[in-house]
């Protein structure tokens, strides 16, 4: 394929599983011959990650809808060759949108959606995401579906294309080696969870099941740093589980804690995609209990690939874990399964593959 001058755009200053995709996609499209450039706010964290994967990076003042962001994007762009811009949020949407509309020529924008938070329903809104984009991509295809039957959106206009990961990174390890390194119990069972620590990721809920948790003695890890933090930390000592309760913060790589672990629990209930968390414990075959919310019933099936239970219910979370707590070989049924069916669908090569015919298709599009 003939190499594009890709620009991704992000103005959330945040971390998680979008910016790392943004970040693993770029690395791959690199690696393909194309030349790939992030546009971020100077305060951003993906900046730092980005210029420590060299990733070529530059910050702009985009981290909020004002017209000085608008005016830095259009000198940007006015001045540097580009074939198609992604961008990946509503802030950076919208300036780049607006940007585009003061050059004579217009790049065509490609538009990625990672969660499954509604999206608003007015004229505005319609004319950025069916005028301005010239493509819409969804991490999963609930997500495809929900601006397709929700928002009224044109079907032709919108792709699924969920996250490829490294399977050849995220592999099983030695449990008892990993916990050695990481200072961690050898004879406890370890439930764990990686995401940032919002409200809707479901901690709340999950310290209160774990709390409960009798099956055979137990430790959470939490990995992950976020605005519930200090309220989570009360809430481990009002329920009296410090000396079982570990909150790690940000972990740069998460293996090492991933093939320690024994169970995984990401108990979302709103706003997800296909959290990345899931698929990197899946790849390193960790039993799953998680909630059906965006699109990660595309990848869990129930006592298949892992168990499902009702958002923001704590028996249901609780009953399950004790299920897995006490059964071996359930856990090792579910983490073998949930491998095989990772190892199927979540190479980076397809992910790469279908963003670069978008990419290549958008740019051979007449302008709206």
């Amino acid at each position: 394929m003939t190499p594009m001058r890709i620009v991704h755009t992000e103005a959330s200053c945040g971390w998680g599983g979008q910016e790392i995709r943004i970040l693993t996609e770029s690395e791959g499209m690199l690696r393909r011959g194309h030349r790939v450039t992030l546009l971020c706010p100077p305060e951003a964290r993906i900046l730092v990650e980005a210029q420590r994967r060299k990733i070529p990076a530059v910050a702009l003042p985009i981290g909020r809808k004002r017209l000085q962001g608008v005016l830095a994007l259009r000198r940007w762009l006015k001045t540097t060759p580009v074939d198609v811009i992604n961008t990946h949020s509503s802030t950076d949407t919208w300036l780049v949108a607006l940007a585009s509309l003061l050059l004579e020529r217009r790049p065509p924008l490609v538009r990625t959606r990672h969660i499954s938070a509604p999206v608003p329903k007015n004229r505005l809104t319609r004319w950025l995401y069916q005028k301005a984009t010239t493509h819409i991509v969804t991490t999963g295809e609930k997500l495809r579906l929900q601006l397709a039957m929700e928002n009224g959106y044109d079907p032709g206009t919108i792709t699924s294309v969920p996250t490829g990961m490294d399977t050849e990174y995220f592999v099983p390890g030695i449990r008892a080696a990993r916990r050695a390194q990481l200072y961690l119990d050898s004879n406890v069972l370890i439930l764990g969870i990686v995401a940032t620590l919002r409200s809707w990721k479901g901690h709340e809920y999950l310290l209160q099941a774990f709390s409960r948790l009798s099956a055979r003695p137990s430790q959470l890890v939490i990995l992950g740093d976020g605005p519930q933090r200090e309220l989570l930390h009360q809430r481990v000592q009002a329920l009296g589980l410090q000396d079982r309760v570990f909150m790690q913060g940000d972990q740069r790589d998460v293996l090492p804690w991933l093939q320690a672990m024994d169970i995984f629990v990401l108990p979302s209930y709103a706003n997800e995609g296909v959290p990345q968390a899931i698929m990197q414990a899946m790849l390193c075959a960790l039993p799953v209990v998680t909630t059906p919310i965006g699109s990660i019933g595309e990848i869990v099936t129930h006592d298949s690939t892992g168990l499902m239970v009702k958002p923001k219910n704590t028996d249901d979370l609780w009953q399950s874990l004790e299920r897995l707590a006490a059964d071996d070989s359930l856990r090792s049924r579910l983490g073998s399964q949930a491998r095989q069916f990772a190892l199927a669908h979540f190479g980076l090569d397809p992910m790469l593959d279908k963003m670069e015919k978008i990419f290549a298709s958008a740019m051979a599009a007449p302008r709206r």
